[in-house]
């Protein structure tokens, strides 16, 4: 069986240390370096070719997620996965952007990690359950601010226009009814992509 092939990138010797003795007991992981700094962490990604790196976001230098940016982007077969202890959304957008498959907290249990690992080798992205539903509440209130946003670059004039649409009214009507010619009044709906068959 192909073991696994990691790559640890943390400042901390200690992390490090312990993260090396709890994969390298798996057997089907094998550390095969280890990096403190962001430029460490993108030369060790050259020479040591890792199926999975695990990086620390506050690193020494540039950081751990423009290591992740120069990573992914010189060899995209390599699966960055965050490991950190900053449960921040800003930071996961930021990661996931820069071409992390994973965000996980360092205070998830050592099977969790394992399955992270595990998962982001087979290519699939990792999220811990609470990243995820903060994530997913935020996408939830960006969509409704979204719609609401449309809804106030309405103008008067344009709600007019549509309060006349939903009681039925042709174009040519609610041209008559605010003083627009049928052809403005048609030109703004087709401009808002309101399809209306018949009127």
């Amino acid at each position: 069986m192909k073991k696994i092939r990691i790559l640890l990138v943390d400042d901390h010797a200690l992390v490090r240390l312990g993260l090396m003795t709890l994969l390298n007991d798996q057997p089907d992981m094998e550390v095969a370096g280890e990096a403190s700094t962001a430029a460490e962490a993108v030369n060790a990604a050259e020479k040591l070719s890792p199926d999975v790196t695990l990086m620390d976001i506050r690193l020494p230098g540039e950081g751990g997620i423009e290591a992740t940016r120069q990573i992914t982007a010189r060899f995209p077969l390599v699966k960055v996965v965050m490991l950190t202890s900053f449960a921040d959304d800003e930071l996961v957008m930021r990661a996931i952007n820069a071409g992390a498959v994973g965000y996980v907290l360092k205070q998830v249990g050592n099977e969790e990690l394992i399955r992270a690992i595990q998962a982001a080798a087979r290519g699939e992205s990792v999220l811990d359950p609470s990243t995820t539903a903060r994530l997913l509440t935020r996408v939830r209130e960006a969509e409704r601010k979204a719609e609401e946003d449309a809804f106030r670059e309405i103008s008067d004039r344009e709600m007019d226009v549509l309060l006349h649409l939903a009681k039925g009214k042709t174009n040519a009507e609610i041209g008559k009814l605010l003083n627009l010619s049928e052809k403005t009044v048609e030109r703004w709906l087709r401009q808002r992509s309101i399809e209306r068959s018949g009127r």
